[in-house]
């Protein structure tokens, strides 16, 4: 299925809460850009949204797993480590920031993996995963090229 084949078929609350979603990632830069003295603050926020939303991905996998009548102990378990991953970013000193963007694109870039890869989704999953996930990416490119302060 084509993306934009996927992205028609996809729900369209789903859709427009995806998309709405995006902002969290695009706003930071874009608010950086306009006003540089909140550059730290927005940077902040970014990769605090980034992590949650990580975290939310995996917590979405982990439901349509545990709604099966037999859950895979497997999907479970793999859809418990973005949570984690999230966490041990945020834990980090924002003196690491450019790692904790790094891990976040590198975790949004694993699930986006798995979520396209996997069976049992429905049809427009994958569509739906590459467009959010790389808007997500970009936004936290920009953000690590101009909210570096």
């Amino acid at each position: 299925m084509t993306l934009f084949a996927s992205l028609k078929a996809t729900p369209g609350v789903i859709l427009i809460y995806g998309v709405l979603g995006l902002a969290g990632f695009l706003g930071p830069p874009l608010v950086g850009l306009l006003a540089p003295a909140y550059g730290e603050l927005v940077l902040k926020l970014l990769i605090a949204y980034a992590a949650l939303i990580l975290s939310f991905l995996g917590g979405a996998r982990w439901g349509l797993a545990a709604s099966g009548p037999s859950p895979s102990p497997i999907t479970i378990s793999l859809a418990m480590l973005p949570t984690l991953f999230a966490l041990a970013i945020v834990m980090l000193p924002m003196s690491a920031r450019v790692w904790q963007i790094g891990a976040l694109v590198l975790g949004l870039a694993l699930q986006w993996l798995w979520d396209v890869r996997a069976r049992g989704l429905p049809v427009w999953y994958p569509g739906l995963r590459t467009l959010l996930s790389g808007g997500a990416i970009a936004g936290l490119v920009a953000g690590a090229l101009f909210l570096q302060t």
